[in-house]
Order: C-alpha cells, then structure tokens, then sequence
C-alpha cells in the first residue's frame, strides 16, 4: 500500500480524507491501515524417510534428490515476488538445505530460527510410521491432538504456541516486508489453524507437502490466509479477495 512521502510533523493535524499513512483516499472509502507483512510458509523438500518414520529432531537427515529439486523450482517460484527481506529455517540440515537456494534467488542469507524447528517427538522419533499407525494413540492424534502429548516430548498446544510466537516475532521484525520461513509439516499446520482460526484439534485435515509454500498476510486487524499447499501456482498473484 502506497505511503506518504512526507513525514507529518508531531501534533500536527492530519489531512481530511487521508488515511492512517497520510495518503489521501478517495471519498467513501474505508481508511487503510499499515501494509501487512506476507509470511510464506515452505516445508522442507522431500528426504530418504518423508512418508515412512517420524525423523523428528534426529540429526543428520538431508534432502533426497527429489527434495533438492524441489527446494530449486521452490526458490525459483519464490524469486519471482519482487522483495524478500528475510529467508528463516529450522536448525535441522533438511530446512537449512531447501532455505539455501531460496536464500542465494533471493538474495539474502538463511537465518536460524529455532521456534521453526520440527514438533518434539520424544520416544516416537525414529520409529517407522506403519508400526505407529498400530497404535492405540495414534487415533488420539488424529482426532483429539490437542490433548495428545509425545512420550517424553512435546504436545501439540506447546508445538503451536510455539509456532505462532515465533510467527509473531518475525513479523514484529518485518512490519510490511515479505519474508520466507521453512519448517515443518505439522508446525506449518499448526500455524495455518492458527490464522484461520480453526481448532487444533481439526489441523490434521490440513495438507502440507514437501516443498509447498503456505502465504499468510498478518495486519493490523488479522491474518488472512493467501494460499495453503501451493506446489506451483504463480506466487505473484497472491492478493487478498
């Protein structure tokens, strides 16, 4: 949104009909408020384990093949917007390995930051998702997650709070910029109820594939949420309806 070149001088009145920047607006038209910053959302590219155990927070797992070209056609998607101030990951190598190519298209460096990192597992991490499925709990973290905590790890509500306070900070940082932040599925889930407003006990029926970018617009009065899961739309086109 267009603002003032000129700096109102302190106590002095602002011009009839123009907005909270001081721009002038037309007659009839709702007063704007500051521009929102657009937060893109990227899971990290597809690994050797994507599908088949839950890696976790275990180090040492990188991207396959397939995940590093998808983290390329993922930055080359993103460098197409016209200014990314920021490029954030997870600590983990498999988010710090797709944000480099996003980083280096646009221009910037990528910044750790760990409320980004990946839900705590605890005793589940590492184990092969087909034996979890046989579990009883498993149906508790489907339909009830946000009463499930991980053996030994983190529960769900502590996984979004997370998420959301470090969304929030980012933003604080960025007021009206467009930055990057890539983690992980479930933690990108969470963010999207958050901002949707939707209970995290429903966060499940969200989709969040490897390399897919999730936008949110967070201003003045809320976030609105631009796309979830886009794989390869054009990015530019992204506005609010």
């Amino acid at each position: 949104m267009p603002r003032s070149s000129k700096t109102r001088a302190a106590g002095s009145p602002r011009t009839l009909g123009s907005d909270a920047t001081g721009s002038p607006r037309k007659p009839g038209s709702p007063p704007r408020g500051p521009k929102p910053t657009l937060v893109l959302l990227v899971r990290h590219g597809q690994t050797p384990t994507t599908g088949a155990s839950l890696p976790g927070r275990a180090p040492g797992l990188h991207l396959a093949d397939t995940g590093r070209a998808q983290a390329d056609a993922a930055a080359a998607r993103i460098a197409r917007l016209p200014a990314v101030a920021a490029v954030y990951a997870s600590p983990l190598e498999r988010t710090r390995e797709t944000a480099a190519p996003i980083a280096k298209a646009c221009g910037q460096k990528v910044r750790i930051a760990r409320g980004l990192l990946e839900c705590d597992f605890g005793e589940w991490t590492g184990r092969a998702l087909k034996e979890l499925f046989r579990l009883p709990e498993w149906s508790t973290v489907q339909r009830y997650p946000s009463g499930f905590r991980f053996p030994g790890g983190e529960s769900f509500t502590e996984m979004q709070q997370r998420i959301t306070g470090t969304v929030a900070r980012l933003v604080a940082e960025h007021p009206g910029e467009t930055i990057v932040a890539v983690s992980h599925a479930d933690p990108i889930k969470a963010a999207i109820a958050h901002a949707m407003g939707t209970h995290l006990d429903l966060f499940q029926r969200i989709v969040v594939s490897p390399c897919s970018v999730s936008a949110i617009a967070y201003g003045s009065t809320g976030p609105v949420v631009l796309t979830v899961n886009s794989t390869g739309d054009d990015l530019t086109a992204l506005a609010p309806s």
